[in-house]
C-alpha cells in the first residue's frame, strides 16, 4: 500500500528535501535487495523524509524501485529527479504522542534582570 500525499503536501516535503543529502544508495549490479530495504526502512524511522540515489540509468527501473520502496515500507513518493529518488513515511502514532509528551515538559526560567534593564 502506497502513502499518497496532496500536492499541497507533496510541494512542502520538496522544499525539505532540498538541502538533504542521499542516505542511501542502490548499486544497479545488487539492485534492490532485502539489505538495502532494511536500511531505507531504518532511515524512514529515524528521519521521516530520505534522499536515495539509484546508480541505474534506467528510468524504467528506477521508477519501479520506487514503487517497490513505497509499497513494501508503506511510505509515500515525494519526488524522482534524475537518479534521486525520494522518500517520506510518517513517524508511528506512538512516536507522535511521546514527542508531544515531551513537549510539555517545564519551561526555562526567564532570563535574569540585569542592571541596564531596571534602568528604563
Amino acid at each position: 500500500m502506497i502513502l499518497e500525499l496532496t500536492s499541497v503536501q507533496r510541494r512542502a516535503l520538496c522544499a525539505r528535501a532540498h538541502g538533504l543529502h542521499p542516505v542511501v544508495m542502490i548499486g544497479g549490479d545488487a539492485g534492490l535487495s532485502t539489505a538495502v530495504l532494511n536500511e531505507i526502512n531504518k532511515n524512514l524511522a529515524s528521519h521521516e523524509l530520505i534522499k536515495i540515489r539509484v546508480f541505474s540509468d534506467e528510468h524504467a527501473v528506477r521508477a519501479q524501485w520506487l514503487s517497490e520502496i513505497c509499497s513494501t515500507l508503506h511510505a509515500a513518493p515525494v519526488q524522482h529527479i534524475g537518479k534521486i529518488l525520494v522518500v517520506y513515511r510518517p513517524p508511528p502514532e506512538d512516536n507522535v504522542k511521546a514527542h508531544h509528551h515531551n513537549a510539555a515538559a517545564p519551561k526555562r526560567k526567564p532570563p535574569r534582570r540585569i542592571k541596564r534593564s531596571f534602568q528604563r
